[in-house]
């Protein structure tokens, strides 16, 4: 079958709410890609930054094959011997005290949500089912019925509602809008440090430590979700850590399994997560042995190869040669470690043309917002490889 034979099937059976670029991808290697007709692509958008390890490693693929030639699946009903291994590895690698594993990044917004809100009523005393929690414009936490209540992006949310109450948006990128919100019945501000799909919008520097700041000062937890921007994609293992900035709860997900496994995670203290009661939250599958055991070989492939230092290197590389790429249609190029945007200009007439573009030319890519194409590849990514790209991407960001 070639490609457009799997499109076909795909459009004839398949919901229509996502619109792929039309590239039918079988196998993958490292930051390498094939399709069903045997052409290589450069893949740089790492499933949305899951597989920051790159496609397919061989040692987490190996830990994936052991465990489930044992047993996949326990349910929390029992124990396994998996679980706690990757609680103990967590903790030690992000020096949070506890965590608690979920599946879908999602999941663990909800989980974190819920926390912040048992953590109002139980210690801060806010009076039942007042509590607040302020987010920021222009967000993106997942498309659960919770998560696009607080949205800001019209299509996340029309025919859906009604919503989710007790959010507050404020501008993202202004800490003093974060105080003025802040009430008796504030729980939590939740923030992504860089907001990967509004854009690659990078707020200004010391405005996350300026909120952590403000969150203490007024007895509200800082929540931060680093599900795309954690576990080395910025160049530092969590982007809050480029401010000094240790929240009360981060949220973390894609890459934790290295792209093989669905696997989040809300880490945060004992003295927050100590709240959870048997039967209050939990997941049939989360924390499973051979998500566990997936997990743990991820988060040791980031720390054995180096990969948060890799990604501050060729991030500052790669961001460096596309700023000097001469081009009518750009307007700003942005990004930390190796999660970069392009940002065209209106008249550039969208980013989607640019990235059909650049899969013609064998790089893929994908637009954000309409008028953003982001470039996220594995964070295993060579100077070589960057160098082998950049003429394509200049050939086609001054295309007419």
């Amino acid at each position: 079958m070639k490609n457009q034979d799997y499109i076909n099937l795909e459009v004839q059976y398949g919901a229509n709410n996502y619109h792929p670029l039309d590239v039918v991808i079988i196998r993958g290697e490292g930051v390498w890609v094939y399709d069903v007709e045997g052409k290589k692509y450069l893949d740089c958008l790492s499933a949305y930054s899951a597989v920051n390890q790159g496609h397919v490693h061989p040692k987490i693929l190996a830990a994936m094959l052991e465990q489930a030639g044992k047993i996949t699946l326990t349910s929390r009903a029992f124990r396994n011997d998996q679980l706690p291994l990757f609680y103990k590895e967590l903790s030690e690698l992000t020096g949070y005290e506890m965590s608690l594993p979920m599946n879908s990044g999602a999941e663990a917004v909800e989980t974190a949500l819920k926390l912040a809100r048992k953590w109002a009523y139980r210690v801060k005393k806010v009076p039942q089912n007042q509590a607040e929690i302020i987010t920021c414009t222009g967000n993106f936490h997942g498309r659960t019925i919770t998560a696009i209540s607080f949205s800001t992006e019209a299509l996340y949310r029309d025919d859906f509602g009604p919503f989710t109450p007790g959010f507050v948006s404020v501008p993202f990128g202004d800490e003093n809008a974060i105080a003025r919100a802040i009430t008796s019945r504030t729980a939590a501000v939740l923030i992504e440090p860089i907001q990967g799909e509004g854009g690659v919008i990078i707020p200004p520097k010391g405005y996350i430590k300026n909120a952590a700041e403000i969150c203490k000062r007024n007895n509200v937890l800082l929540i931060a979700d680093e599900i795309q921007t954690g576990l080395g994609r910025t160049g530092k293992l969590f982007a809050a850590q480029h401010e000094n900035v240790r929240p009360n709860i981060t949220i973390v997900g894609k890459a934790l399994a290295g792209g093989f496994y669905p696997v989040s995670a809300v880490l945060s203290d004992r003295e927050l997560l100590g709240l959870f009661t048997p039967g209050e939250h939990g997941s049939t599958f989360g924390g499973n042995p051979l998500g566990a055991a997936i997990a743990r070989a991820s988060i040791k492939v980031i720390v054995e190869e180096n990969l948060v230092q890799r990604a501050a290197e060729m991030g500052e590389y790669f961001i460096e040669q596309l700023a000097e790429i001469s081009s009518p249609h750009v307007k700003e190029v942005r990004g930390k470690g190796l999660l970069i945007g392009v940002e065209l200009k209106k008249g550039a007439g969208g980013a989607r043309r640019f990235c059909e573009g650049l899969k013609d030319k064998g790089i893929l890519v994908k637009e954000t917002h309409e008028h953003v194409i982001r470039f996220a590849p594995p964070l295993v990514i060579d100077k070589p490889t960057i160098d082998w790209a950049l003429p394509h991407i200049r050939d086609i960001l001054n295309m007419k």
